[in-house]
């Protein structure tokens, strides 16, 4: 009888506890999805009607907040900059990071894992702590105001990342395949273009997909590295024009949301991949 009670107790705690768990997942979504359905649903309404129900959906549905933010920003041209940033830091962060970690998951050399500790470390360090001294540094160098001194430091900041995804995923790839290759003859560079990175694809996606947002949404190293209206990035310069028609949140709303379509598109097109890359790097990490 005893032992009847203490199963119902045990069961009743777990229930008890599951239900705690489910809402506060349930409160996590709902403070994720309430920015986004203001975003949305301000975005096609006019003044008029976002100012007499700022909540509620737009009535009548009105797409004219597309041409005025198109017509009152510099959209292409900013989206043209993010382009060039973004895809020139990850690109150059993917290949400084893939032969980086090629040397830290299949060679041996000495203080293999301090240095990759530090790298590692590094992550964990706010951007925001080493902008002065990257400004400076470019300064000297005369890269302020130009996508190349950009392209640098965001390849910086996003390569420790990289680094500690790909050094996990080339771990779990069988040592034979990499040994059969050294006796057939390839070279290092051989193993990791034509055996490693094939087999990574996952681990690429992932890291591409989670670079490409960090870089696209940064504000305050574009902010600060690229402050002309030429060279300015789309987040930076959607920013600046919601503060110009600050009054008007529709139209403002709408440049966001326009903002925001490029890196939804990609996380959709990536989407199977980038689940498998976080799984694998979880599992066999």
């Amino acid at each position: 009888m005893s032992e009847s009670i203490a199963r119902r107790r045990v069961i009743s705690y777990r229930s008890i506890s599951s239900l705690w768990k489910h809402i506060f997942l349930l409160f996590g979504v709902l403070l994720v999805l309430l920015p986004l359905y203001f975003t949305v649903i301000t975005a096609f309404k006019t003044q008029e009607n976002y100012s007499l129900d700022k909540f509620g959906f737009p009535k009548p549905f009105y797409a004219g907040n597309i041409e005025t933010a198109l017509r009152g920003g510099r959209y292409f041209l900013w989206f043209k900059n993010s382009v060039i940033l973004a895809g020139g830091s990850v690109l150059l962060s993917t290949i400084v990071s893939a032969l980086g970690a090629f040397a830290f998951a299949r060679m041996r050399f000495s203080f293999r894992h301090p240095l990759l500790s530090i790298v590692t470390a590094l992550m964990i360090i706010p951007p925001v702590v080493m902008l002065v001294p990257l400004f400076l540094l470019l300064t000297r160098l005369h890269m302020t105001s130009t996508f190349w001194g950009a392209i640098l430091v965001y390849a910086g900041l996003v390569t420790p990342f990289s680094v500690y995804l790909l050094t996990n995923f080339f771990k779990t790839i069988p040592f034979e395949i990499v040994e059969s290759a050294l006796l057939d003859g390839a070279s290092s560079l051989d193993i990791l273009v034509k055996i490693l990175l094939p087999l990574s694809g996952p681990a690429l996606v992932t890291m591409i997909v989670v670079n490409m947002l960090w870089v696209w949404n940064d504000l305050l190293v574009a902010l600060v590295l690229l402050p002309q209206d030429d060279l300015r990035p789309l987040m930076v310069g959607v920013t600046v024009f919601g503060s110009r028609y600050n009054r008007d949140v529709p139209v403002a709303m709408m440049g966001m949301l326009m903002a925001s379509i490029p890196m939804l598109v990609l996380y959709l097109f990536g989407q199977r991949y980038f689940i498998q890359g976080l799984v694998a790097g979880a599992l066999k990490g």
